[in-house]
């Protein structure tokens, strides 16, 4: 008798192993190397999944400690370094803390162990002390790389303005895309580019304001902006300068955040520490490049397409100079052959 009860225990298994093998439903992937077929080119494997579209900082993955004291030396730097990235005094580098971190490529926030030890292997791999510390010297590697992602800086940096687009050329963005009511042009396919942006970030639900991703500049026009630097002789400065990325058709403001009594575009510091802790900056820092846009990092709002060339430029020097004013960026990668001038204006939009 207890043969038998065991001897029908065993078949119960087998038959219950058996359903959950053919019965249940598995995954495509499953059913597929059951039946020795190879799956079809277009369905990826699960490693060639795209990640999720918005990054989640809060997740960091990783429990490697960084090297001693540095996580803590980043949470009080974070919001008290005193320094001059861009040639004007700054404090507290946590405006630029998104772009460092998609650069050393951590998800971690800026005083944390992950962040610091992040920081320590990227510091290795550019030849740097391993502090695992944020400071000047790190900044001062990463910055002209960011410039040279923008092929404005690349033709820039050789003394050469691009050439602007006929403005029959031009595609009008519409009006639920401008901010404020503004006549928006660009060139079509960074049109294209842009509204596939802001699809998925919406589709996403990164956007919290109703104006987020609105433009409020595009195409400006070479002459406009030449009588703009001489009316208000403030250009060759930090913020603008005479030959402007906007007139490639490429470039775009884009609404991202303001703090309370600021507008989109002030560059005041505090206005641009909004937008670095916006989720919608954020999500453009780690996604933007998917869709051919990089930043100038100095203005959170600023994004030039990459998708297409630019076209043939003439010479700075040959430009209105009426309204420029003395550079007051740092003049890094100045040449005899680059002159100062030249080189720093490569910095702005």
């Amino acid at each position: 008798m207890r043969r038998l009860l065991w001897g029908l225990v065993a078949l119960a298994l087998a038959v219950g192993a058996f359903w959950l093998w053919v019965v249940w439903p598995p995954g495509e992937a499953a059913r597929s190397e059951r039946a020795g077929v190879d799956r079809p080119s277009d369905i990826p494997a699960i490693a060639e999944i795209a990640p999720p579209l918005v990054a989640a900082p809060a997740l960091c993955v990783g429990s490697e400690a960084g090297p001693p004291g540095a996580a803590a030396a980043n949470a009080a730097s974070l919001s008290t370094l005193a320094w001059s990235p861009f040639g004007k005094p700054e404090t507290g580098w946590e405006i630029y803390a998104p772009r460092i971190a998609a650069e050393i490529g951590t998800s971690c926030a800026a005083g944390s162990e992950g962040f610091a030890a992040a920081l320590a292997r990227w510091q290795v791999a550019n030849r740097l002390p391993r502090t695992g510390v944020m400071d000047a010297a790190a900044f001062a590697v990463m910055l002209p790389r960011w410039h040279l992602a923008r092929p404005f800086v690349q033709v820039n940096r050789d003394g050469v303005c691009p050439g602007a687009p006929a403005p029959t050329s031009l595609a009008t963005a519409r009006p639920d895309e401008s901010y404020g009511g503004k006549t928006i042009q660009l060139r079509p396919a960074a049109l294209e580019a842009y509204r596939r942006m802001t699809a998925e970030a919406r589709a996403a639900g990164v956007p919290r304001r109703p104006e987020a991703l609105k433009i409020y500049s595009g195409f400006r026009a070479p002459d406009a902006d030449a009588q703009r630097c001489a009316r208000d002789r403030n250009c060759q400065g930090l913020i603008r300068t005479i030959c402007s990325a906007h007139r490639t058709g490429l470039a775009v403001d884009l609404f991202i955040d303001a703090a309370p009594g600021f507008g989109p575009d002030s560059s005041a510091d505090a206005n641009r520490l909004a937008m670095a802790r916006s989720p919608l900056y954020r999500w453009m820092v780690s996604n933007a490049g998917r869709f051919g846009f990089v930043n100038y990092v100095y203005e959170p709002w600023h994004w030039e397409w990459t998708g297409e060339p630019l076209l043939p430029g003439t010479p700075i020097v040959s430009l209105p100079q009426a309204g420029a004013e003395p550079v007051t960026e740092p003049l890094e990668g100045s040449t005899p052959q680059t002159p100062a001038a030249v080189s720093a204006a490569r910095n702005r939009r």
